[in-house]
C-alpha cells in the first residue's frame, strides 16, 4: 500500500513540474512600449503658409534613425534634436503644396521594434 502511495505521489509530482514548466502566457509576453508623438505645432485643423514649418515631439523611447514623416506620400526632411522628454522634431512643408489639406503623418520603431505612428491635419494657404 506505501509503495502504491509512493508511485502515485511520483506521478502527480512528475505532472505538475511539467506544467510549470512552460509558465503564463502573460508572463512570458515581452512588452511593447510605442513610440508616442504629442506637442503638434501648429496645432490640429490650423492654417499654415506654403513651405510653412512644423514641429513636434516624440517620447524617449522613439528610436530616432527609423523616424519617417511623410506629407501626401512623399517623405519630408526633419531634425531631430534630443531633448530631456524625448526628441524635438522639426521640419517644412514642401514648396508644392499649396491651397490644399494635408496631413503630416508620423512612423517610427520604439527601442523594443514595436511600431507607433500618427499626425495631424493642417490647411495650406
Amino acid at each position: 500500500m506505501k509503495l502504491t502511495n509512493a508511485l502515485l505521489l511520483l506521478v502527480v509530482m512528475a505532472m505538475s513540474n511539467t506544467v510549470w514548466a512552460y509558465g503564463s502566457s502573460s508572463s512570458s509576453k515581452k512588452a511593447c512600449a510605442k513610440p508616442k508623438f504629442s506637442e503638434f505645432t501648429p496645432a490640429n485643423n490650423a492654417q499654415i503658409a506654403v513651405g510653412g514649418h512644423f514641429s513636434f515631439v516624440a517620447s524617449a523611447n522613439t528610436n530616432p534613425d527609423s523616424l519617417e514623416v511623410t506629407v501626401k506620400g512623399s517623405p519630408v526632411a526633419v531634425t531631430v534634436t534630443p531633448k530631456n522628454s524625448g526628441f524635438a522634431v522639426n521640419g517644412s512643408l514642401p514648396a508644392s503644396i499649396a491651397a490644399d489639406f494635408v496631413r503630416i503623418n508620423i512612423s517610427a520603431d520604439g527601442h523594443n521594434d514595436c511600431k507607433g505612428s500618427d499626425g495631424w491635419l493642417l490647411k495650406v494657404d
